[in-house]
Parts: C-alpha cells; sequence; structure tokens
C-alpha cells in the first residue's frame, strides 16, 4: 500500500523539497501540504494521511500544538506525526514528542532516514535514530524538571525488560536489539509490546522517554 503523507512547513522551498524526496520514494506519496499550522491540522483532519510531517516553527499555531491537536493523549484516533527541525531547537523537539509525536527528524539529515521515519510512523512504530533521539533526551533528562512524576509501571518490569528498555532507549533497532541480547525478532517485539501495556506508552519514543525520566538511563 502507498504511504499518504501530508507535508507542513512554512517555506515553500522545504515542501518543495521534501514532497521531491518523499515522492521519489516507490510507496510513498505526498497528497497535501500547508504552510501554517491552522491549514496542516486542518488538512490532516479531513484527509486522514498516514504521516504527518510537520515543522515546528509555523504561522497561526506551531507543529508542537498541531501534533497534540491530532496525536495528543485525549485525541481518541491520533494520527501518526514526525517532527522535523533544525539542531538549534532541541527544546521544542522535546516537547513535540511529549504531545504525541512518533519521531523527529533534524533538517540535515539524509533523504534515507526520511523515508525510514515514515515508514515507521506508518507502521505504528516510531524513528529513534542513535545520536540525535537518544542525546535529546539524554539532554533533556539531566536539564529539565518535569512538571508531573514519571508514572509508575502497572507492574514491575522483568530484568529483561529492563535490558529491553535501556536499548529502545539508546536508539536502537528491534533487530540490533535481538542480536545484542541473542534474542528473537518476535521476542523483542513481544517485550517491546509488554513495555507499552505496562507503561502506558504508545510508542518507542514515550518507551525511551520514560527510561530517561525515572533515570533508568542517563548521559554516557
Amino acid at each position: 500500500m502507498t504511504i499518504r503523507v501530508l507535508v507542513a512547513d512554512d517555506q515553500e522551498i522545504v515542501r518543495i523539497g521534501l514532497r521531491m524526496i518523499l515522492d521519489a520514494r516507490p510507496g510513498i506519496e505526498v497528497v497535501g501540504e500547508a504552510g501554517d499550522g491552522h491549514r496542516a491540522v486542518d488538512l490532516a483532519r479531513r484527509m486522514r494521511p498516514d504521516v504527518c510531517l510537520f515543522d515546528i516553527r509555523m504561522p497561526g499555531i506551531d507543529g508542537i500544538e498541531a501534533t497534540r491537536r491530532l496525536a495528543g493523549p485525549a485525541v481518541p484516533n491520533p494520527l501518526a506525526v514526525v517532527v522535523i527541525t533544525t539542531f538549534d531547537l532541541d527544546e521544542y523537539v522535546y516537547a513535540a514528542l511529549r504531545a504525541g509525536a512518533r519521531g523527529f527528524l533534524l533538517k540535515g539529515d539524509s533523504p534515507d532516514l526520511l523515508a525510514q521515519a515514515v515508514h515507521a510512523a506508518a507502521a505504528g512504530d516510531a524513528l529513534i535514530a542513535p545520536g540525535v533521539t537518544a542525546r535529546l533526551l539524554e539532554t533533556f533528562a539531566g536539564a529539565t524538571r518535569f512538571a508531573d512524576p514519571p508514572v509508575q509501571p502497572i507492574e514491575a518490569l522483568t530484568a529483561r525488560e529492563e535490558q529491553v528498555l535501556a536499548a529502545v532507549a539508546s536508539g536502537r533497532t528491534n533487530g540490533e536489539i535481538g542480536d545484542e541480547l541473542h534474542i528473537t525478532l518476535s521476542t523483542v517485539k513481544t517485550h517491546v509490546a509488554s513495555l507499552m501495556t505496562k507503561l502506558g506508552a504508545r510508542n518507542r519514543v514515550e518507551i525511551a522517554m520514560w527510561a530517561y525520566e525515572t533515570r533508568r538511563v542517563g548521559p554516557r
């Protein structure tokens, strides 16, 4: 099936570039564009794309608020949102993840990573790029005071789940986790699903955030 993508960025040249990159990939099609947050939310609600790719800084409402309205905890049927931003907006990226984004990219990332993020979001997963997401989460784990205490798991994590938790928070893919822990891919998926249930997390990004907020994983 073709993955339908909505692109929102206030710079037309950026939207054109993203459309060209994505449309050139088999199985991905950009079906809509928006130059401001209000338009992005309106189009997303009407079109129900498979993935929304949002910039952080947009007129009207920013990408964080747009993400919250489409994918926040109170949204009954959330859309998949991937946030794209620049290196100097780390704090906004973290806020976007807490608002419900399934992942984020930096504008200097490669076209391959962009396509991977779209595929991951469409599959109900979240892209956590090693050295990018992990670094940002580490930064905010040590610098941010959280308004609410981290949620406690409904059931204690097993020793293996603690290992998988740390690996997810470090940006490992399921395949890499399986190789590292010498377990099958299906077993990894079972542990990740169990972590989501116990933590009330909707995706891998929220699992990683919980690991840093509870100091299970810290700066290297």
